[in-house]
């Protein structure tokens, strides 16, 4: 296999497997699919080291997700370049629909060859963690609300009205749990 000094490696990433794919520097220079490989920390360190023996200089890329940004504290701990891209971001040719690991992994390895991604801020772990609390605390809030909407809704729909004017207090609480309904034996 011939030696390129500098590589561009796009990662489609996913929870179990990631599709890996690697663009040689020049302009048109050859881009490779490696295939597939186990998305835990240690397969990826692997593959880091073993591509980095063969070339001098590397620089990943992959699309921003639901697996965060360890991928990117690994690949930049080893003292590689590495960008997380939105997706919303990354070019795409008219009618192109069709989204496979492989296709997503080459076509980011080309883009990035290009110089057309652009890269989104990277947290670092404080503040994922607290973005991801800020986050849950939203989502929390909003079921909350939609769950206590249901709730008035079906005891309106029966008939049920509270006395008073502040809902959801202590009080209000204990007035939902004394209601009974009867329902006809079958």
């Amino acid at each position: 296999m011939e030696q390129c000094s500098e590589v561009f490696v796009g990662i489609d990433v996913s929870k179990l497997r990631n599709a890996i794919a690697v663009a040689d520097s020049e302009r048109g220079g050859k881009v490779r699919y490696l295939g597939e490989i186990d998305a835990a920390p240690e397969s990826m360190r692997r593959l880091v080291k073993r591509l980095a023996a063969k070339h001098t200089h590397l620089q990943f890329c992959y699309e921003a997700g639901p697996t965060g940004y360890g991928l990117h504290r690994l690949i930049t701990d080893l003292g590689h370049s590495c960008i997380v891209v939105a997706p919303s971001l990354i070019p795409r040719k008219p009618g192109d629909r069709v989204k496979t690991n492989r296709r997503d992994a080459l076509a980011l390895a080309k883009l990035l060859r290009a110089g057309e991604l652009t890269a989104v801020w990277v947290p670092d772990e404080g503040h994922e963690a607290m973005r991801d609390l800020v986050r849950a605390r939203a989502a929390a809030v909003e079921s909350l609300r939609v769950h206590r909407q249901q709730v008035s809704a079906f005891m309106l729909k029966h008939g049920r009205v509270y006395p008073r004017k502040t809902s959801w207090t202590m009080r209000y609480l204990r007035w939902l749990q004394e209601q009974r309904f009867e329902h006809p034996a079958h």
